[in-house]
Parts: structure tokens; sequence; C-alpha cells
């Protein structure tokens, strides 16, 4: 990888403060994607290392809680800079396990910093409430109190800013954090937590446990000290958390699956909605939650966006990340493989067709061309299900009710987007789609300071934005009596 810092690509667990070395007998191996190369070992931990963990977090959340706010935003401050001071390490390490373009995670580190960056910011600014009496020697007063410990479990394709977008606003609250990382990509979660160390922040309050994601889970969903469960991944896993937290009432902040649609309008910049297909669909090689998944575009501009798109994604160079020039990388895993490889052929066992690429690279691997379909219709697969990978399927619409109808047609809500110039059908439309996010003109739309989550089977909460801390605080009413 050639680090400058080798002590950032540790494999090892951080367990309540004390970091537990991978047993080469008993742990698990992670490979680079793009190679299949195992690149390092990680400790297989399970039940007790998770008990562990959340009582050290529960005796260390209780003396962090008891800090100034200005006391923890300093420390969070320092843990930003040394991201940003080491964001060249973090990316090769990011590119190493996850496959993306080193570019691509550098961008992620700085977007994965910029959290905890904000949330150093927001730290000093949890606000109460003083609220008038109900009677002359009464006064109400409404506190915002940290939830506590907290357990998170994240992704793969975000294997750094995943994390920081909840670790950020868990810490700036006064709470402590057990971390699940996907098993793909620990040595991400890994080496920020080294980092956490050397910013301050105390022992046991930030856990990162490698191993039996079904073991350590059920631990989290069991325990009665853990108050909030924070997740990010598959409708179904989200569910399944759900029903494990009912017993303990726990908070619930659940950022699940997506079927992103992406309206063209007959009266859209047709260069700039290309543009922001390009991102919107194949940022990360088409595997983010936010991906347009259904790309809609109107009668009359149908053929000239498909031949604009084909032209672009064309374009693109598919390859190794640490490889100049590259735009996108492998895909995860075999299974994400097939399933891209499915999703093409149903396609076009139905009557859609190949406007470019289709199959798979060339290099062989997990690589997958770049493609975009056309004649697509609700029939398949790709209108109901993420691919979660490089295929942008092109559907027909002829007006703003048919495309409402069709877009709003899935039982997802997390993103949305469309191009359009008419100021009236703009707001129309933002207001129409049952989503919890809406990118009009443009195909990025996730940033430190908007509230990210989505409606219906893709969530609860929000993430990032002032909004964001507010999901880890509890709000605790006072009544001060006798002070006439």
């Amino acid at each position: 990888m050639n680090l400058k810092d080798a002590t950032l690509f540790r494999q090892a667990a951080l367990v309540g403060g004390d970091w537990i070395e991978a047993d080469p007998s008993n742990a698990i191996k992670v490979d680079n994607p793009a190679t299949g190369e195992i690149i390092g070992l990680v400790p297989n931990l399970g039940a007790a290392e998770t008990r562990k963990a959340i009582a050290a977090a529960e005796a260390a959340q209780k003396e962090w809680a008891a800090r100034t706010a200005k006391e923890r935003s300093g420390i969070l401050r320092r843990w930003f800079e040394l991201m940003m001071e080491n964001q060249d390490d973090l990316g090769r390490i990011l590119t190493a396990e996850q496959g993306k373009p080193l570019p691509e995670a550098k961008g992620e580190i700085a977007y994965g910093a910029s959290f905890i960056e904000w949330f150093a910011e927001e730290a000093r600014r949890v606000y109460g409430d003083i609220i008038p009496g109900h009677q002359k020697d009464k006064r109400i007063l409404v506190m915002k109190q940290p939830v506590g410990v907290v357990a998170a479990i994240t992704p793969w394709n975000f294997p750094n800013a995943m994390i920081t977008r909840k670790a950020g606003p868990a810490f700036a609250a006064g709470c402590a954090m057990v971390l699940k990382p996907a098993s793909q990509t620990p040595f991400s979660a890994i080496a920020i937590a080294v980092l956490a160390e050397r910013a301050g922040l105390p022992k046991g309050l930030f856990s990162v446990l490698t191993g039996s994601a079904r073991a350590i889970g059920a631990e989290m969903t069991a325990s009665p000290v853990v108050r909030k469960l924070t997740f990010t991944g598959s409708t179904e896993v989200g569910a399944e958390l759900y029903k494990q937290s009912a017993p303990t009432i726990k908070k619930l902040g659940l950022e699940l699956g997506g079927n992103a649609p992406f309206i063209v309008f007959d009266d859209a910049d047709l260069d700039a909605a290309v543009e922001g297909a390009l991102i919107a669909k194949f940022r990360n090689n088409g595997q983010t939650c936010v991906c347009a998944n259904r790309l809609y575009v109107q009668d009359g501009v149908y053929d000239a966006f498909a031949e604009k798109l084909s032209k672009a994604v064309g374009s693109l160079k598919t390859g190794n990340g640490f490889d100049e020039g590259i735009n996108l990388g492998p895909l995860i895993d075999e299974a994400a493989l097939a399933k891209v490889e499915e999703h093409v052929a149903d396609a076009l066992s139905k009557g859609g067709r190949i406007v470019a690429g289709g199959h798979r690279h060339h290099l062989g691997g997990r690589f997958y061309e770049a493609t975009v379909l056309a004649d697509i219709t609700p029939a398949m697969a790709v209108a109901k299900e993420e691919t979660f990978g490089p295929v942008a399927p092109l559907f027909r619409f002829k007006d703003e009710a048919d495309v409402i109808t069709q877009a709003n047609d899935t039982e997802f809500g997390l993103a949305s987007y469309f191009y359009a110039k008419d100021l009236a059908r703009v707001f129309r439309v933002a207001e129409a789609l049952e989503y919890g996010m809406v990118g009009v003109n443009t195909g990025l739309i996730s940033t430190a300071e908007a509230p990210f989550g989505g409606v219906k089977l893709s969530g609860l909460g929000r993430e990032g934005s002032r909004y964001g801390i507010e999901e880890f605080t509890e709000i605790k009413y006072v009544c001060l009596g006798g002070v006439a």
C-alpha cells in the first residue's frame, strides 16, 4: 500500500480500550477486490468481546458526558485534523480493501472527516429551552442529554464516511460507541480508531469489533445498556435488527435500501443531466444507497439523452483503483457481480437492449463494464430492485403525472433526482416525490450540512446536519416550582 504511517494499518480489533491482535488460526481474511489478493487478517470476535466492549463503553460514557461541550469539541476537532493529515494513507487503505479509485477514496476521506468537523462544532450547540410556565410559581426547562451507549453497524461501500457520520454526532452529544464494521472493509474502521486514540478520545469510549455479524449484532440488540442502535445496510437486515431491538425499546437509526429515480424532463439541460447521471449512477461503481437506479427520460429527449449518456459512459475507464486515470473499480464480491449479470439478462429477455457495455469486463475478476440499457419497462428486475452496480436503465415517460406515478411506485424512499428548468415544475415535482431527499439539477446531494435519510422502507431517522445530533440525545423536562 506504500503507507507513510504503517501503524495505521493494524491487523487488530479495539475492544474496550484494548487492542486484540488477529490470530491466524481463527481470523477473517480481507482481500483486495481488484486482485483477489489477501491484504490482511482481523480477529473473529463474538458475544464475549461485545459484552466487554459494551461494559467499557458504559463506564467511559459517564466520564465523557461529564466533560464540557468545549472539551469534547476540541478532541473531535483534533480527530478531524488527524484524518486530513493522513488522508493519503487512509485513502490507500480504503482502496486496497474496497476497490474504488484512489482519488475517489481520498474524496471519501475528506467527506468522512467533514462529519467529524461539523459535529465538533455542533457539540457546542446542543441547546435546551425555557418555556413559559403554566403557573406563576413554576418554570419549565427542557434539557437535551446524551442517550448513552450507542451500537453501530456499518457497510462496506463507504467504510470511512458511514462510520464518521454516526460517530461524529454520537461523541459530540456525549455518547459512547461500539462499532461493528463490515467484514469486507474493516481496516478503514481500525485506522480511524487509531487516530481517535491519538486525538484523545478516552479509553473504552470507542470500540471496533470485527467478527461474526450475527453474534455481535445479537449482543448489541439484546443488551439493555445499549440505548441506541444505528445501522446502514439492507432493508432485510434492518428489519431483523428492528425486531431484535423491540424487547429493549431502543432508539433506532436505520439507513436502508433505496431505488432512486433520476428524471430528465424535456426542458432539462441535457449536458448537465448527463453529467449528473454519471455522478449519481456510476460513483463508487454504482454501489451506493443513493445511486440512480431508474433513469426516466421524457419522450421528446429520450434518444438524444441516451446517445449522450452512452458516449459519456464509453469514456469511463475501469480497472485497479491504484492505477492512474481509473474511473470505476471492481464490484465488491462475486455475489455483487452475479446480481448485475442477472439484472442485465432479465432486462434483455424482456425486450431491453444494450446501448453501452452490458458484459463482464475483459479484465475479468469482479470487473463489469459500465452499462446503459434502453427500452426498459416496469416488469423488469431493474425497476424493482437495487442493482448496486454500473448499470443505467433508461425508461420512457410521457408527462409529469406519468413519471411521478412511476417514480413513487416502489417500497423505498431514500433519494431521488430530477432535471428541469421550469420553476413551477421544480416545486411541484420536489413536493410530489415520496423520498427523504431530492436532488434538483444535481446528481450529488450528500453533505455534512444536510439531513440524510429516507422514508417508507428506506429507514428511520436522519444523519448529518443539526438534526443529526438530536438522534443521539434524549429530551428531559424539568418543572421548577416555588420560584414566584
